[in-house]
C-alpha cells in the first residue's frame, strides 16, 4: 500500500506534536531518545481505573517528555479525580461518530488523503470497527511526520494505530495488559495481526510476554515486558492501629476479581469467631449478586461494598488497613488479571497481600515474605491466610514492610518510563535499519 505523510493532510485544526528541541529537556535520563517524537493514543484517558497510564504520561513529562495525547472516548461517569489539570486540557479528544465521519469523508473527497487509504476505507465499509479506520486517519493527519506512537491495550486504540500504520507509516507499539492478552475478541484485525504489524510489543509481567512469545513465536523478539510502576513515596504508610482488623480489597465487581470467593473467607471466618471488618471498593456487573452473597452469608455490618473511590481515598482506606486481599481467578473465557496496579500500591503502602499463584502476581507477591498466595478458588485456603494477618499484627507490619521496599525497588515508575523510552529508541532504530536496506534493494 502506498504511504502518505501526514504532514500535509490536515484537515480540522491541528494538534502538531512538540519539535524535537522540546526532548532536549529530558537531559541524560532519555538522552538516547532525544530524538523520538512521541504521541499516546488511548481509548479513555484519564481514566480511575486506569491509573497506570495517567502515572506513565505524568511521568515521561516528568523526565522531560511531552507526549501529544489523543483519547478516543471521553471518561464519563467516573468519580472526580485530582488530575494533573494542565495535562487533562492538553488531551486531543476525538470527535463524535457524526463528526469524525464528515471531517473524514470531506478528506476523502477533497483527496487529502491517500488514494490506497480512500480505497481501504471504501472497501472496508460499515462492516464491524469501521471507526479505526475513520480515526486512524483523523489522529494520523494530526501527527508530524518521525513521530513514535504508542498505545495501551491491544484493543481499540491498538487497532486504531494498525490502521495509522497503513495509512501513514507511523511506526507504533502498544501495551498489552490482561484480557486483551489471554482472552482476547475476535476482531478481524486481532491480536495476530497486531503483533505482526506493531514495531515492538510491550506487556507488563514475564508471565504475559512468555505467553504471547509461545502463541506467537514470529513475533517473539519484538516482545517486552516492562513492569508498571508508582512513585512509593507518593503513598501514606500503613500504621495498624485499627482497633479492629481491617481487611480490604479493591476493583472492578467482576468474575476475575475472585470477590465471591472473599465473601466466603469472610463467611468462614465470621463462623469461626474471628473479628474483622472488610471493606470493597469498586463497581461493576457483579454489585447485586455479591450483595445478595453478603445477607446470605449474615456478613451485613461486617462486609460493605463502598462503591468506586478516589484515588486519594483508595489511599486513605488503604493505609488504615490491616491486609490487602485479591483472590483473583480465571474465568470461564480465559480471561484473567495479569499484574493488578492495586496489589503494587496495597504494597507500596505497606500492607501484606494475600491473593493468588495467577499470571504475574506471583512476580509481585512474594509467597511468605510480602505476603501469602494460594489456590484461585480456594476460600478455606484464603481464609487461613487471612486470619494469620488479622490475629498478629506484628506478623503484618513485618510483612508489608518487605513488601514496601520491593515496590520501591521492583516497580519504580521512574525506572519503568526509562525502559519505556529505551524500548522506543530501539524499536525505532530496527525500523530505520530497515527502511535503509529496503532503500538501498529499490535502489540497485
Amino acid at each position: 500500500m502506498q504511504k502518505s505523510a501526514g504532514k500535509n493532510l490536515h484537515f480540522g485544526p491541528s494538534t502538531a506534536l512538540p519539535a524535537r528541541a522540546r526532548f532536549a529537556r529530558a537531559g541524560i535520563a532519555i538522552k538516547s531518545c532525544a530524538m523520538i517524537q512521541l504521541a499516546y493514543l488511548f481509548e479513555r484517558f484519564p481514566s480511575f481505573t486506569q491509573t497506570f497510564c495517567y502515572r506513565e504520561v505524568m511521568e515521561l513529562r516528568r523526565q522531560g517528555v511531552t507526549p501529544t495525547i489523543f483519547s478516543i472516548r471521553r471518561p464519563t461517569g467516573e468519580p472526580p479525580q485530582n488530575w494533573d489539570s494542565a495535562l487533562v486540557r492538553q488531551v486531543h479528544h476525538l470527535p463524535d461518530e457524526p463528526e469524525l465521519l464528515h471531517l473524514v469523508e470531506r478528506a476523502m473527497k477533497r483527496k487529502q488523503i491517500s488514494s490506497d487509504a480512500i480505497r481501504a476505507i471504501e472497501q472496508w465499509g460499515r462492516q464491524s470497527d469501521f471507526l479505526r479506520l475513520y480515526q486512524a486517519a483523523y489522529v494520523g493527519a494530526r501527527l508530524s511526520e518521525g513521530v513514535w506512537l504508542h498505545a495501551h491495550f491491544a484493543g481499540m486504540a491498538a487497532r486504531t494505530a494498525y490502521w495509522m500504520k497503513q495509512f501513514f507509516d507511523i511506526d507504533f507499539s502498544f501495551t498489552a495488559h490482561a484480557n486483551d492478552i489471554f482472552a482476547p475478541r475476535p476482531f478481524v484485525i486481532g491480536l495476530d495481526r497486531l503483533l505482526a504489524t506493531a514495531n515492538a510489543v510491550i506487556t507488563e509481567s514475564d508471565h504475559a510476554a512468555n505467553f504471547l512469545r509461545k502463541k506467537f513465536p514470529a513475533s517473539a523478539p519484538k516482545i517486552h515486558r516492562v513492569y508498571n510502576g508508582l512513585e512509593v513515596a507518593s503513598f501514606p504508610q500503613a500504621d495498624f492501629a485499627g482497633p479492629i482488623p481491617l481487611i480490604i480489597s479493591v476493583g472492578r465487581l467482576i468474575e476475575k476479581k475472585g470477590f465471591a470467593d472473599l465473601l466466603e473467607a469472610c463467611r468462614l471466618l465470621n463462623h469461626a469467631g474471628q473479628e474483622f471488618q472488610c471493606e470493597i471498593i469498586g463497581e461493576g456487573a457483579l454489585e447485586a449478586a455479591l450483595r445478595r452473597q453478603i445477607e446470605r452469608g449474615n456478613l451485613i455490618g461486617k462486609v460493605k461494598l463502598v462503591g468506586p473511590q478516589t484515588q486519594e481515598q483508595i489511599k486513605r482506606r488503604l493505609a488504615a488497613a490491616t491486609v490487602f486481599v485479591l483472590p483473583c481467578t480465571m474465568e470461564a473465557s480465559g480471561g484473567t488479571d495479569n499484574l493488578p496496579t492495586v496489589i503494587m500500591e496495597a504494597m507500596a503502602v505497606g500492607l501484606p497481600v494475600v491473593s493468588t499463584s495467577i499470571a504475574g502476581i506471583p512476580e509481585m507477591v512474594e509467597d511468605g515474605v510480602t505476603g501469602e498466595l494460594v489456590l484461585p478458588g480456594e476460600p478455606k485456603a484464603l481464609a487461613t491466610a487471612i486470619e494469620h494477618f488479622i490475629t498478629d499484627c506484628s506478623r503484618a507490619r513485618e510483612f508489608g514492610s518487605r513488601g514496601r521496599e520491593l515496590a520501591r525497588k521492583k516497580f519504580s515508575i521512574e525506572n519503568s518510563v526509562r525502559e519505556l523510552l529505551a524500548l522506543f529508541q530501539q524499536a525505532r532504530q530496527i525500523s530505520q535499519n530497515k527502511s535503509t536496506v529496503s532503500n538501498l534493494r529499490v535502489g540497485d
